[in-house]
């Protein structure tokens, strides 16, 4: 009997945390891909292979990675207009208004008055002015909600161009003594070194018209997040995976790699799968274990995997020795899947599987990797370079890289070298 797909994904109704039931449809979803899957391997057993049974697994696979990514977003989503249990307006409501007349009609007076007043740190050469605070966190929660290695990476705020972060090459001499025991050996001091991280400008460039910007029932504050959302996270999310650090961060899968066995301060460890451009045809989540046990037990306790969604798809279908799925749906509505019961973070900036590709990433990323937000999201208002639109030039500096070499493993699809 054949699984209408959409059928089992009704559309998400607004509003975040709403309970209608849609974290039931996930778990179903799952339930009928489990089945229709467990029949494909009976009948790969039984050498009667179905395409069409193959094709409604991946429509399945499709539907389901959908509706966990769509129920994910609902629930990380921050709703707009509010910020840690307060209005926009409240911390500052000088420059909220002072904003607001500059967005609607170019008014600037009042704006310079504050920022003259505050001797603004985020000034830059390009001019524009400072969002109110409370705005500017609201477009990092909301990044965080949508950029996914933002969500899991770890992050520092700073007010200068570059994060300068030390790491220790050769530790002090230590030793154990006696209470009353000579110490022969002088203690040396440690060996430092620094890694930089630049802040690069990160801009976004919405368009409103006139009536928009006049009709007061139009929140300015939520238009201008939710332009900018979008547009900063999908480039930045990009940055932090495959960048080259000229301009922008420099991304985790563009450091050098090396076999994890000969791995050095530097470079990211890498697992083989041992196969060029895929998994092993026997007990093919064997290698999966491998990757997640190359992480020491420090890191590896607060472990996430990371994806994309057509890698994702291929490894929900691995079983254990005891035919148990090693991926599994969220626990609760706004949760991630699981695969080993570690979080499944799906970027889509991750390789597709290929011969040597590193398609799948493992590690503790709060501690590998960093994300460096300078202070001051700045607005320039334009008015007469797309007539009879309005552009608003919205810059933010952002800067990333590995900051601990040890945390993160690659899973890397190539025959071994030897």
């Amino acid at each position: 009997m054949d699984i209408d797909i959409h059928s089992h994904a009704p559309e998400i109704k607004a509003g975040v945390g709403a309970s209608d039931g849609s974290h039931d449809d996930v778990m179903r979803l799952f339930e009928e891909f489990k089945a229709a899957n467990d029949e494909r391997l009976a009948r790969i057993e039984r050498l009667s292979s179905d395409v069409l049974l193959d094709e409604k697994i991946e429509r399945m696979n499709d539907a389901l990675t959908r509706r966990i990514d769509e129920l994910a977003l609902k629930n990380a989503r921050p709703a707009i207009g509010q910020a840690q249990g307060k209005s926009l307006g409240a911390g500052a409501p000088e420059h909220k208004a002072a904003f607001d007349a500059y967005m609607r009609s170019g008014e600037v007076s009042a704006l310079r008055q504050l920022e003259v007043k505050a001797l603004s740190a985020g000034s830059n050469a390009d001019g524009g002015y400072t969002v109110p605070m409370e705005i500017e966190s609201l477009i990092g929660k909301r990044l965080a909600a949508v950029s996914p290695i933002r969500a899991i990476a770890g992050h520092r705020e700073i007010s200068a161009n570059v994060y300068r972060k030390p790491f220790m090459t050769a530790g002090p001499v230590v030793g154990w003594a006696g209470e009353t025991t000579a110490r022969d050996t002088a203690t040396n001091s440690p060996t430092l070194d620094a890694l930089d991280f630049p802040a690069m400008e990160l801009y976004a460039m919405p368009a409103a018209t006139a009536t928009l910007l006049e009709d007061s029932a139009v929140n300015i504050d939520e238009w201008l997040a939710s332009e900018v959302e979008s547009a900063f996270a999908m480039q930045e999310g990009t940055a932090f995976v495959t960048g080259d650090g000229t301009n922008k961060p420099k991304g985790f899968l563009s450091y050098d790699q090396v076999l994890n066995a000969d791995w050095e301060w530097g470079k990211l460890g890498v697992i083989e799968t041992g196969v060029d451009g895929g998994f092993p045809a026997a007990d093919p989540s064997d290698i999966l274990v491998d990757l997640v046990y190359a992480v020491k037990a420090g890191y590896r306790q607060n472990g996430s995997f990371v994806m994309n969604r057509k890698t994702q798809g291929a490894i929900r279908k691995f079983k254990d020795d005891g035919g148990n799925y090693l991926w599994q749906p969220p626990a609760q509505a706004g949760g991630h899947a699981t695969l080993m019961t570690f979080p499944v973070i799906e970027s889509e900036d991750m390789p597709d599987i290929a011969t040597d590709a590193t398609a799948v990433a493992f590690g503790d990323f709060n501690r590998g990797y960093l994300v460096v937000d300078r202070q001051g999201v700045r607005v320039l208002r334009d008015p007469y370079s797309a007539k009879p639109y309005v552009l608003f030039y919205t810059t933010k500096r952002v800067g990333g890289g590995v900051q601990d070499f040890e945390a993160i493993k690659l899973l890397k699809f190539s025959a071994s070298a030897e």
